[in-house]
C-alpha cells in the first residue's frame, strides 16, 4: 500500500465513488418526489392519486436503474483511476530502476520519453544526465590511463637507466645524468599541469592579478625561446599595438598562456616557416577586450579535429612521439586559464594554409 499507485487510484476512486454516490442519491430523492407532486397534481384534476402497485414498481425500476448506472460509473472510475495512476507510476518506476542501475555503474540507462508532460520532461533530463555521466565517466578513465602512461613512461627511463648504473652497464657521466634531468624536469612539468587543470576544473586555481603589460609578456616569451627559432631557422614577426593599455591578470599564467600557443606554433610549423604575432584592442557587445593573435603558415588542422584540440592529452597527429607532440596538456591549460580570466580563446585554421589562435582578455577602462 506504500505504492504511489494504489494511494492515487484510491483517492481517485474515492472522490469518483463519493461524486457518483452522491449523485444517485439526489436524482433518486427528486425522482421520488416529483413523482409524488405529480400524483397530487393529477388527483385535483379528478383522475386517481393513490400510489398503487404500477407506481411502486415505476419508482422501484427507476431506483434499479439508477443504481446500476452508478455501479457502472463507479467500475469505470476505479479503471480510470487505475490507468491515471498507471500512466503517471510506471515512467516513473523506470526512472526509478534506470538510477538504480546507474547507481551500480551502468551508465548506458536510458528511459523511454513516451509523453510531453512533466513526466517526459523528466525522463529527458534524465536522459541527458545519463548521458552526460557517461560522457565524463569515459573521459575520467581515459584521463586516467592518459596520465598512467605519461607518467610510466618518463619514470621507466629514469629507473632503467638508474638501475644501468647501479650494474655498470652505463656510465655515469654528465650526458646520462643531462638525460636524466631532462625526463625529471618533463616529469615535474606534467604533475604540475595537471595540478593546474584540476585547480582550475573545480574552480580553485589561485590567480596574483596585478596591472600587465601584454606586449611586454610576448617579447618576453619570444625572447626566452630564440634558441629554439634559431634552431628550426624560423622568422617571427610581432605587431603589437603600442597602446595597449595594461590589464588586470596574472602574469605568471598569462605568459603561460602565450607560451603553450607559441610553443605549438614552433612545434607544428616547418623550418623556415613564419610566425605573426599581433596584440589589438577590440570592443563586441560592450565588453571591451585585449586580442592576441598567434598565426603560423603550418600544415593547418582538420575539421574535425579542431573540437577536440582543447581536450586534456589530445595530440593532432598521433604519429609523433612524446617529445615532439608533447603531452597534450598545452591547449587544455589555454583554455583554462584564459576562461579563468573571464576571457575566450578561439581557433580558426585551414589545412595547407596555416592556424590561427585568437586570446581574447577582459579589460576596463575604470581604475
Amino acid at each position: 500500500m506504500n505504492s504511489i499507485v494504489y494511494r492515487i487510484t484510491g483517492l481517485m476512486f474515492l472522490f469518483v465513488a463519493f461524486t457518483v454516490v452522491l449523485l444517485i442519491y439526489l436524482a433518486d430523492y427528486q425522482m421520488t418526489q416529483l413523482f409524488r407532486e405529480y400524483l397530487v397534481l393529477m388527483g385535483r384534476s379528478g383522475m386517481m392519486h393513490q400510489m398503487g402497485q404500477a407506481e411502486l414498481t415505476f419508482l422501484a425500476s427507476v431506483h434499479s436503474s439508477l443504481n446500476w448506472v452508478g455501479a457502472v460509473l463507479i467500475v469505470l472510475g476505479l479503471m480510470a483511476s487505475y490507468s491515471l495512476a498507471r500512466s503517471i507510476t510506471v515512467p516513473l518506476r523506470r526512472l526509478s530502476i534506470a538510477a538504480e542501475a546507474i547507481e551500480q555503474g551502468y551508465f548506458e540507462q536510458r528511459v523511454p520519453v513516451s509523453s510531453k508532460d512533466e513526466v517526459g520532461h523528466l525522463a529527458k533530463i534524465f536522459n541527458r544526465m545519463a548521458t552526460t555521466l557517461e560522457s565524463n565517466m569515459k573521459l575520467r578513465q581515459q584521463l586516467l590511463a592518459n596520465i598512467a602512461h605519461e607518467l610510466r613512461t618518463p619514470i621507466a627511463i629514469i629507473k632503467g637507466h638508474l638501475e644501468g648504473m647501479l650494474d655498470d652497464v652505463i656510465d655515469l657521466n654528465k650526458e646520462e645524468v643531462a638525460s636524466l634531468h631532462e625526463e625529471t624536469v618533463r616529469l615535474n612539468r606534467l604533475i604540475t599541469d595537471l595540478k593546474d587543470l584540476s585547480l582550475a576544473e573545480v574552480g580553485q586555481l589561485s590567480l596574483d592579478k596585478q596591472p600587465t603589460s601584454i606586449n611586454h609578456l610576448i617579447r618576453r616569451t619570444i625572447q626566452l625561446m630564440k634558441t629554439t627559432i634559431d634552431e628550426k631557422k624560423m622568422a617571427v614577426e610581432c605587431k603589437l599595438n603600442e597602446k595597449l593599455p595594461e590589464i588586470n591578470a596574472d602574469p605568471d599564467r598569462i605568459s603561460q598562456v602565450f607560451s603553450n600557443i607559441f610553443v605549438n606554433a614552433l612545434r607544428y610549423t616547418p623550418d623556415r616557416g613564419k610566425v605573426l604575432v599581433t596584440t589589438a584592442l577590440e570592443k563586441n557587445q560592450g565588453q571591451q577586450w585585449v586580442k592576441i593573435a598567434v598565426s603560423d603558415n603550418g600544415p593547418g588542422i582538420a575539421p574535425d579535429v579542431i573540437p577536440h584540440i582543447f581536450d586534456n592529452f589530445y595530440r593532432g597527429e598521433k604519429s609523433r612521439d612524446r617529445k615532439s607532440g608533447g603531452t597534450g596538456l598545452g591547449l587544455a591549460i589555454v583554455k583554462q586559464l584564459v576562461e579563468f580570466h573571464g576571457g575566450k580563446v578561439i581557433v580558426d585554421s585551414e589545412q595547407g594554409t596555416g592556424t590561427t589562435f585568437f586570446v581574447y582578455l577582459p579589460y576596463s577602462t575604470e581604475r
